[in-house]
């Protein structure tokens, strides 16, 4: 037995071994080859013959710990050549990755849904497959761009339904929007961010006001509906947009049907997919509190604890039979008080006749269950169905998805259902006609505050009692559906400055929805081989309502308008928000080769935009005055006057592309926008867009 006893010891003590030996960090910066697109996010970086890698952050760095045999790192990123660098005793290794080359006889879809070979291209482009997108489920599919565009940081919020920023080569503008353009098949979208934490407060008021962020609004876009994206770069490639592309466009082609060839049939195409996530808190991330000491700032007391009777009252007439016992210091949102020594101490559990811990006492000790168990699994159900048919002179595709997801805060989710429809009829050889609807229907509840007061999250990391047990705190509400919290005012009849979290979760929660189509119908026709007419209709528009509601017997704070000062201790707001873009476009595209060395192709297009956008905002004034009713009518004092916004905007456009290319290495480009802003003055409302680009692809000179 002992041998056997010994044996085993020896066994797992070679198998550590390799495990004691000293791992050794290296770091460094991994850049592209391209100037302008400076440091690179996401880069994979893999130790060579293992599983060990990390992938560089926002500024391009990255920290890895190798084992001490280690010889080879491997750097991948999508776009890129694949690099090996020796590590050769280096500490840091620093490198530099180029443009991966291969491809330059894809066709890309770049500006107004025109599509071009990628080696006439004199401007950067980058595709992405929509099996990229949809591999992981989000409720965003802008998140799924991380990592896999070269010069493009995807700024994501973590919140459920929070919004994405893509930044494609850096901020162009200190003042203005940074954001990107979306266009999907060819027709721009709005992208409004709809944040509004401390909207219209002034410096002093900005602390007491809560706010949500309600995501950005080209996450209506449906991941399962998506063919490709390609992100234009640069502004030669977006000037065909105008001043609204100044930052880049992210090019969305949806999924469509495949006309057949002449004669040839197929049976109707059904597909189903069905997804489902789930993710946890990381708790990596989350505050470590001390475990010695509870509530209290630990200076400014005779005694550390509190002293009242068991009943609450801070003297007494019969000190035998109700003596002044310890109580904890309710008032203080620190945690430098008395050390826990274990002993019978009143608090918060104990004032309560509704309490299941009425006049009773608690251990003085560290809590079982701290803020982190607040927290829920997430949960994301994702299912889509897609039928499609198609002949030889038609094709329609009709898909269905259904995304339900849950957030880390209880009595949160996040609903979205889109269908989209798509078609394309060849009436004749020469005329045919396409279209596609797509309608959005969202709906988000108890998405987690941004702002300061009102954000659960910042009172967990900031003010706190380490003695809190926080499924005593879903209990008192559970049974009781009252906050019951932990910060009793001195006479113990009110919350002093913060609410149960459960409380907030379940009666402090904001709403919102909103309903969205996006279409557009098209006409081609063939006048000659080379040349074609076209014109196309186009619509964005959506109605959201965004309610935002405050509890009777929560704790004050300042609550609805920037211009009501007063603080609250209930009230209800919304806003609602109506937004529609219309685009006519009426274009002649034409392709032709001069001979056998010279191709000619470009567009000549005209434009009209027209852009509404009302919004209306307001809120009750005072407090409600019947619990529970959340309507204006019910404000407690007269209601103030509305935010309210009408907004029309009108543009008339002219633009042309044309691009030479000589035989097949030598291509130049040219572009030429020309606005009409109706928000101009009539006599200084013209504003141009021109661009020149080149390509020259000098491993087919040698070939010729």
């Amino acid at each position: 037995m002992k041998k056997f006893v010994f044996l085993i010891f020896a066994f797992l003590f070679i198998c550590a071994s390799p495990l004691l030996a000293q791992s050794k960090v290296i770091t460094g910066t991994v850049r592209s080859s391209v100037e302008s697109e400076g440091p690179i996010a996401g880069v994979s970086i893999i130790v060579k013959g293992t599983t060990i890698g990390i992938n560089t952050g926002a500024d391009g760095r990255y920290s890895l710990s190798v084992p001490p045999n280690s010889t080879t790192l491997v750097f991948s990123f999508i776009g890129m050549k694949k690099l090996e660098v020796e590590i050769a005793g280096r500490n840091v290794v620093d490198v530099t990755m180029e443009a991966d080359i291969q491809g330059l006889n894809e066709v890309v879809v770049t500006a107004l849904g025109i599509s071009r070979e990628r080696k006439s291209l004199g401007y950067a482009t980058q595709e992405v497959k929509g099996d990229e997108i949809s591999k992981v489920k989000t409720a965003n599919f802008a998140n799924s761009l991380s990592g896999k565009i070269s010069g493009v940081q995807v700024q994501r919020n973590q919140n459920m339904g929070g919004s994405t920023n893509v930044i494609v080569r850096g901020s162009k503008s200190l003042v203005n929007s940074n954001q990107v353009l979306y266009v999907v098949d060819g027709v721009p979208i709005n992208n409004a961010i709809g944040k509004y934490t401390d909207v219209g407060v002034t410096p002093g008021q900005a602390a007491t006001v809560a706010g949500y962020d309600y995501g950005n609004a080209a996450a209506d876009i449906d991941p399962e509906s998506i063919e490709s994206i390609n992100v234009l770069k640069g502004s030669a490639a977006t000037a065909l947009y105008g001043s609204r592309a100044s930052a880049g466009v992210i090019m969305i082609t949806t999924k469509k049907g495949k006309i057949l060839g002449e004669g040839e049939k197929a049976p109707v195409g059904i597909s189903f997919s069905s997804g489902f996530t789930f993710s946890k808190i990381d708790k990596s991330t989350f505050p470590i509190y001390q475990d010695q000491y509870g509530a209290g700032y630990g200076t400014g007391y005779t005694d550390p604890f509190a002293f009242r009777t068991i009943s609450g009252s801070l003297t007494t007439s019969d000190p035998v039979n109700d003596p002044l016992v310890r109580w904890v210091q309710m008032t203080e949102d620190a945690s430098l008080g008395p050390k826990f020594d274990g002993q019978p101490v009143w608090g918060w559990y104990s004032v309560d006749p509704e309490s299941p811990w009425y006049k009773q006492a608690k251990p003085w000790e560290f809590t079982k269950n701290g803020p982190v168990t607040f927290y829920e699994t997430p949960l994301v159900y994702t299912n889509t169905i897609a039928i499609d048919k198609a002949t030889d002179f038609s094709s329609v595709r009709m898909s269905y998805t259904n995304y339900n997801g849950t957030g880390l805060l209880p009595n949160s989710s996040l609903k979205k259902n889109n269908v989209l429809l798509t078609g394309q009829w060849n009436i004749t050889k020469k005329l045919t006609v396409s279209g596609t609807a797509n309608y959005i229907k969202q709906n988000g509840k108890g998405r987690n505050a941004t702002g300061y007061n009102g954000n659960i999250t910042t009172n967990f990391r900031q003010w706190q009692q380490t003695n809190l047990d926080f499924n005593d705190l879903q209990t008192a509400y559970d049974l009781t559906q009252r906050n019951l919290t932990w910060n009793y005012n001195s006479t113990l009849n009110y919350p002093l400055f913060s609410n149960n979290p459960y409380w907030d979760a379940y009666k402090n929660y904001e709403t919102d929805s909103r309903n969205r189509f996006i279409g557009n119908a098209s006409v081609n026709y063939k006048i000659a081989s080379w040349l074609d007419a076209y014109g196309r209709m186009s619509a964005d528009s959506y109605y959201e309502l965004q309610e935002e509601r405050r509890a009777v017997g929560s704790v004050s704070m300042r609550f609805g308008l920037a211009n009501v000062p007063d603080r609250v201790q209930s009230g209800y707001l919304r806003r609602d928000n109506t937004f529609s873009e219309y685009n006519f476009d009426l274009m002649l595209k034409f392709n032709k080769k001069l001979g056998q060395t010279i191709s000619l192709n470009g567009i000549l297009g005209y434009n009209e935009r027209r852009t509404n956008n009302t919004y209306f905002y307001n809120a009750t004034n005072g407090g409600l005055n019947i619990p529970g009713v959340y309507s204006l009518q019910n404000s407690r004092s007269p209601l103030p006057l509305p935010i309210e916004v009408n907004q029309a905007v009108g543009v008339r456009s002219q633009y042309a592309s044309l691009s030479l290319g000589y035989k097949d290495f030598l291509f130049l480009d040219g572009t030429f926008r020309q606005d009409y802003a109706s928000t101009l003055p009539t006599d200084n409302n013209i504003y141009r867009y021109p661009s020149v680009t080149g390509a020259f692809i000098f491993s087919n000179v040698l070939k010729t």
